[in-house]
């Protein structure tokens, strides 16, 4: 995949269905945004009909609600609880299965999966996130292979977008709105009266080949133009705003900042804002058996640096108390990431925060050790 290499192009909804045939016609599995229990979440589509055509999400801190549009958008919202780590990652996986046959045993590795997906509906920030995945799992020496085998094949549609959230903060972390790479198709969603089309890039073989089956025509200067205001505003509009250039020095150097007592107050440690990220990569392996003990099977599962079992060695936990596990969550998201690989580990989207029960704030957090910092002497 690479950047945007070609003219810009104009399809309709219509050519939207369209592309959503050609993707399955080219043995994708095409996943993307649907409405289920009062949320927007990602699951199978088969047409356009599945999108959600109208709505849009209302989100602050630990709030969540969908709302109609006064347009017929069908990418119109911001981002859900779920990020595409579900599809690549898996919550829960089974690793190996063993059989006894009386003194010998045999272990079969999990194979890795055959699946082609094709991601509908990516915004900059899930790229990002992915992105940040890639090094974690197949950039070092240490290659997850299921992980290897769903991306390689991976076929992404983005979008860039059309509004920001209440809680997104992408800008800040130089994530967002507008997509510039890692796409085979990129689409901007314009509404203008009775018109409702795409504005279309490509960034791959694969993307400008899907694009050859679609009616489309070249996107003429006005609308380029609209396409780049709507991402202007988007970008003008973020929900949340955070600093974050000296993250890594700022919070490293005030680990023992009263602040961090004060979030424990409130942190219920639900992992939630774990789990809804959409770069966290923390698991843990859990045995089981039948009750002959003739077969076994190691599965992995998500798991979360908020839980006490999570950092158990020899004698107990290491992180006892609601401050240390918030603190390690919060300086390894936003510092020590950078240490291990290059980068914050934070793409702004805001679902920490929305998904928070008791809207604890990532960007509140950091602005309040910035406003005391304990390294230069300023107690409060």
């Amino acid at each position: 995949m690479a950047k945007a290499d070609d003219a810009a192009a104009i399809i309709t909804v219509e050519g939207l269905q369209d592309l959503l045939r050609a993707i399955r016609a080219g043995g994708y599995r095409p996943i993307g945004p649907t409405m289920q229990n009062q949320a927007i979440v990602y699951d199978d589509i088969e047409s356009v009909d599945d999108l959600p055509r109208g709505w849009t999400d209302e989100q602050d801190g630990g709030r969540y609600r969908l709302a109609r549009r006064d347009d017929d958008a069908l990418f119109g919202y911001s981002v859900g609880p779920q990020s595409w780590k579900k599809f690549l990652h898996a919550p829960k996986l089974r690793l190996w299965t063993a059989e006894r046959d009386g003194e010998n045993a045999s272990v079969t590795p999990e194979p890795p999966p055959s699946d082609c997906l094709a991601f509908v509906g990516v915004r900059a920030c899930e790229i990002r996130a992915i992105e940040i995945q890639d090094r974690v799992l197949v950039g070092d020496l240490y290659v997850d292979p299921h992980y290897k085998a769903l991306r390689e094949r991976a076929l992404i549609v983005a979008v860039n977008c059309g509004q920001a959230g209440g809680t997104c903060f992408c800008v800040s972390m130089q994530a967002g709105p507008r997509v510039q790479q890692g796409f085979d198709i990129a689409l901007t969603e314009l509404l203008d009266g009775t018109e409702h089309i795409f504005l279309v890039e490509t960034g791959s073989d694969e993307g400008r080949a899907l694009l050859t089956q679609v009616p489309h025509r070249l996107a003429s200067s006005r609308e380029v133009e609209a396409g780049e205001a709507v991402i202007e505003h988007t970008a003008s509009s973020m929900g949340r705003e955070m600093r974050s250039d000296d993250l890594n020095e700022l919070l490293m150097s005030n680990l023992e900042h009263p602040r961090w007592d004060e979030v424990a107050t409130r942190c219920l440690s639900c992992t939630n804002c774990t789990l809804v990220c959409p770069t966290c990569f923390c698991t843990s392996v859990e045995d089981v058996s039948d009750l002959s003990g003739q077969h076994a099977e190691r599965w992995r599962r998500w798991d979360s640096c908020f839980t006490m079992d999570f950092s158990y060695i020899h004698g107990g936990g290491v992180r006892a108390s609601a401050k240390s596990r918030y603190r390690q969550w919060m300086t390894h998201k936003l510092a020590t990431w950078i240490d291990q690989f290059g980068s914050s580990g934070c793409v702004g989207c805001g679902r920490c925060i929305t998904w928070c029960p008791v809207g604890i704030d990532i960007t509140e957090e950091v602005r309040a050790i910035r406003g005391c910092d304990t390294s230069a002497g300023d107690w409060p």
